[in-house]
C-alpha cells in the first residue's frame, strides 16, 4: 500500500474527459455530478437502471428499444437487462466511424502492415456475411476462428454477428486437443483457419492441425482457408473455400437485430484444472459494458489509435475490438512482442501515434529488465494512457513507466476477466494514479472484498465479490440449460453474490488540498493460489513483487507445499542466462522479502528452474505446479503455452526434506 501519487490529471484534462461530459449530461437526472468519484460510483450502483439507460443514450447505441431496463425483482444471478430490446453488435461497431477513417491497422513481426478504412471493413464484413448465409449459417449458429490477431479475425467476428451468429475463437498457438476441447463443445458450422504463422522469427505450419480439427468437428459445413504465411500451399484436395473466394458473393447489408441478451461470443476458461468452461456473453451487455469502460474509463474518442497486445484466445481481444464502436482505430499486432527486437511494440507506438497502449504486466517488467528506456529512444508525444492487465502491476513497474516511458501519462492497471469479458476495477482519466493501485471500481459495479463469511471488508484483504447484476454478466455456460454449472462457478461460495476468485483489498484515500477523495484497489492474485502458512493468508503477488526486485531474477512462481501438518512457501525462480542460484542469492531473495513483507512471506525453499509454465494468454499457473509438486495429475496440458515446463517441478529432491 502506498499514498504516493505518481500522476495527476490537470483540470483541463478532467473537464474535457468523456467521463465528466457524461456526468454533466446526467445533471438533469439528479445524479451527483459535482461530487467525488466514489459518491458518483455509489449513485450508479444504487440507480443501476437509470445508469445503464444513460450509457445507452450517451453512446447513441443503435437498437430497437422497448420495455424496461431490467426485469423486476429478479435475483442477481437471473437478472436480465433490456429484456424486450433487440440489437445487433456489428451494426454498432461499423456505424461509428467516418467511412474514410482508418478502422484497422495490422502489424506482424515479419514487417507486414495492412490497413482497412471503415468503408472497407463494412464492405468486407457484408460480403463475408453473404457467404456465411449462403453456407446455411443462421442466427444462433457458431462460427469459429483458428486465427491470429489480424484483419481476418475482426472481419469474421463482424460478419458472424451481423447475421446474429455466435463468434468463438482460439489463437493458432493452441494445440490440437486444446482446440477440440473448446470447439468440440460449441459445435461450429463454419471454421476460419490459417495455414501458418510466424512467432519469434520462426514460421509455424498449422495445416495438419487444421485438417485434424476439421476431422474432429462433425457439425462443420465449411472451412474458410486463409493464406496467412507465404510458401505453405494447402493440399490440392483440401476441402473448403479460400478467403478471397468469399468476396465473390453478394453482400448482405441487413443487420439482424437479436434479443439484447442473445449470445454474441463464446469464450473459454483456461482449462488447466478441467475441461474449459464455455462462457456465453450476450450482445447488448457486452456492448454497453465495453462502451462504458473504453469510452468513460479509458477516454477513447473517434480517430484515437488504440492498441492492446493480445491474441484471439484472450478476452482482451474482444475488449479492445469494441473500440470500433467509438469510431477509434484499432491497431493489431501478431507475433512475439520482442521480435525482431525488444523495442518492436514501442516502435509501432511511435510510428502509428498510438494514444492508448496496453500490454501485460509481465511485458513492462521484461522491458525494465532489458534496460529499455522508451522516453529516450522514442517519440511518444501522442501517448496518453498505458494499460496493464493479466497479473498485478508491481509498484516497481509503476515507477519504471513514469521514469523510463513517459512522465505525463495515465497508467491504468485493470482487472476483470474472461468470466465477465470486462473489468471490475480499472482506470479513470479524472483521478490521480497511486503507486501500486488500480485507480477505481468500475461504474455500476457493486464490488467489495469479503471475509470468509461473505461480509464486505471496509479495509483489509479478502475475496472479490460483486453484489449486483451487471450487463456483461454471462448469459450462462454453453450446454448448461438449467445454469447448474454456472451457478456453482460464481454463486456457490456466497449465495446470491458473485465471487470472482480474486484476492485483494480496497485502499481509501481521503480528500486533501492536492487530491480528491478516492478508493483505489490492490489485487494480490488469484484466491485459489493464496498461500496459507501457519494460517496466515498471503497473496502470491505480494511475494512476486519483492522477489522480482532482485536483478538476477527474471520471474518467479510461488506455491504452498503441504509439509509436516502445515504449509510451507516454496519459491521457484527463473534467472538470467548467466546466473546460477547459490546461497548468497538465496539469502538476498529472502532478505528482500523479509524486509518488505513479514516473516511468513519468506520462502522456506528457493529452487531454480529454466522455465515457468503459463497459459496461452501468458498467465503463470500456480495450481498446475502445485499439483505436480504433490504428485497429482495435471489435466488438459494443451491449455498451456509450454506444458513441457511442468517437468522441471516434478520429483524435485529439494522438496523431500
Amino acid at each position: 500500500m502506498s499514498d504516493r501519487i505518481l500522476w495527476q490529471p490537470d483540470q483541463n484534462r478532467i473537464d474535457n474527459s468523456r467521463l465528466m461530459d457524461f456526468r454533466r449530461q446526467l445533471a438533469t437526472e439528479q445524479a451527483p455530478v459535482e461530487a467525488d468519484y466514489d459518491t458518483f460510483h455509489r449513485w450508479t450502483v444504487d440507480n443501476h437502471s437509470e445508469f445503464w439507460a444513460a450509457i445507452a443514450r450517451y453512446f447513441n447505441v443503435q437498437a430497437s428499444w422497448d420495455g424496461p431496463v431490467t426485469e423486476t425483482e429478479a435475483p442477481v444471478v437471473g437478472e436480465r437487462f433490456f429484456p424486450e430490446t433487440r440489437i445487433n453488435f456489428a451494426e454498432n461497431l461499423l456505424a461509428a466511424g467516418n467511412p474514410e477513417d482508418t478502422a484497422l491497422i495490422e502489424h506482424r513481426e515479419d514487417g507486414r502492415r495492412r490497413t482497412l478504412t471503415f468503408r472497407e471493413l463494412r464492405r468486407q464484413s457484408q460480403l463475408l456475411t453473404g457467404f456465411l448465409k449462403q453456407e446455411g449459417v443462421q442466427p444462433g449458429d457458431r462460427v469459429a476462428g483458428f486465427v491470429p490477431n489480424g484483419i481476418e479475425a475482426i472481419v469474421g467476428m463482424l460478419a458472424t454477428s451481423q447475421l446474429g451468429g455466435v463468434w468463438t475463437s482460439c489463437s493458432p498457438d493452441f494445440g490440437l486437443h486444446g482446440v477440440i476441447d473448446r470447439f468440440g463443445q460449441t459445435e461450429p458450422k463454419v471454421l476460419i483457419a490459417i495455414n501458418g504463422y510466424q512467432y519469434n522469427g520462426k514460421p509455424i505450419d498449422t495445416r495438419e492441425r487444421v485438417d485434424a480439427i476439421c476431422d474432429e468437428l462433425p457439425t462443420l459445413r465449411r472451412l474458410i482457408r486463409v493464406d496467412n504465411l507465404d510458401g505453405l500451399p494447402w493440399r490440392d484436395d483440401a476441402p473448403g473455400a479460400d478467403w478471397d473466394d468469399v468476396f465473390d458473393t453478394a453482400p448482405e447489408t441487413h443487420y439482424t437485430r437479436m434479443p439484447f441478451n442473445a449470445p454474441l461470443y463464446i469464450l473459454y476458461s483456461s482449462g488447466t484444472t478441467g475441461a474449459p468452461k464455455c462462457i456465453v456473453h450476450g450482445i447488448g451487455g457486452t456492448l454497453l459494458q465495453h462502451l462504458k469502460e473504453l469510452g468513460l474509463h479509458t477516454d477513447i474518442r473517434p480517430r484515437d489509435r488504440v492498441f492492446y497486445y493480445t491474441t484471439c484466445g484472450w478476452m482482451m481481444w474482444n475488449w479492445v475490438v469494441s473500440s470500433l464502436a467509438l469510431g477509434a482505430t484499432v491497431v493489431l499486432f501478431d507475433g512475439s512482442p520482442f521480435s525482431p527486437g525488444p523495442s518492436v511494440l514501442w516502435d509501432m507506438a511511435e510510428r502509428e501515434q498510438i494514444r492508448i497502449f496496453g500490454v501485460s504486466a509481465k511485458y513492462y517488467a521484461a522491458c525494465e529488465k532489458a534496460g529499455l528506456t522508451p522516453r529516450e529512444s522514442h517519440d511518444l508525444a501522442h501517448l496518453d494512457a498505458l494499460l496493464s492487465t493479466g497479473s498485478p502491476l508491481s509498484h516497481e513497474s509503476f515507477d519504471y513507466l513514469y521514469r523510463d516511458v513517459k512522465e505525463d501519462v495515465c497508467v491504468s492497471s485493470i482487472s476483470g476477466g474472461t468470466d465477465i469479458v470486462s473489468c471490475f476495477a480499472l482506470g479513470n482519466p479524472t483521478l490521480p494514479v497511486y503507486r501500486g493501485e488500480l485507480q477505481c471500481l468500475g461504474l455500476g459495479m457493486d464490488v467489495a472484498f469479503a471475509d470468509d463469511e461473505g461480509q464486505p471488508l471496509p479495509t483489509g484483504k479478502g475475496e472479490l465479490i460483486c453484489r449486483n447484476a451487471f450487463p456483461s454478466m454471462p448469459v450462462g455456460f454453453w450446454n448448461d440449460p438449467d445454469n447448474v454449472r454456472f451457478r456453482k462457478a460464481y454463486f456457490s461460495r456466497f449465495p446470491g453474490v458473485w465471487a470472482h476468485g480474486d484476492y485483494g483489498e480496497l485502499v481509501p484515500h481521503e480528500h486533501t488540498d492536492s487530491a480528491p477523495a478516492q478508493t483505489g484497489v490492490i489485487i494480490h492474485g488469484r484466491s485459489d493460489a493464496v498461500l496459507n502458512p501457519g494460517g496466515v493468508r498471503i497473496g502470491t503477488a505480494e511475494i512476486y513483487r519483492q522477489v522480482e526486485k532482485v536483478d538476477e531474477v527474471l520471474e518467479s512462481l510461488a506455491i504452498g507445499q503441504q509439509w509436516q501438518d502445515d504449509v510451507r512457501v516454496v519459491l521457484f525462480v527463473r534467472l538470467r542466462d548467466d546466473v546460477t542460484l547459490d546461497d548468497d542469492l538465496c539469502q538476498q531473495i529472502r532478505q528482500t522479502v523479509r524486509q518488505n513483507t513479514t516473516p511468513r512471506h519468506v520462502p522456506a525453499k528457493i529452487i531454480q528452474v529454466p522455465d515457468i509454465p503459463r497459459t496461452l494468454s501468458g498467465k503463470i499457473v500456480e495450481l498446475a505446479v502445485r499439483k505436480v509438486v504433490h504428485g497429482e495429475p495435471v489435466k488438459n496440458q494443451d491449455a498451456l503455452a509450454n506444458p513441457e515446463a511442468l517437468s522441471h517441478f516434478r520429483d524435485r529432491p529439494e522438496l523431500k526434506d
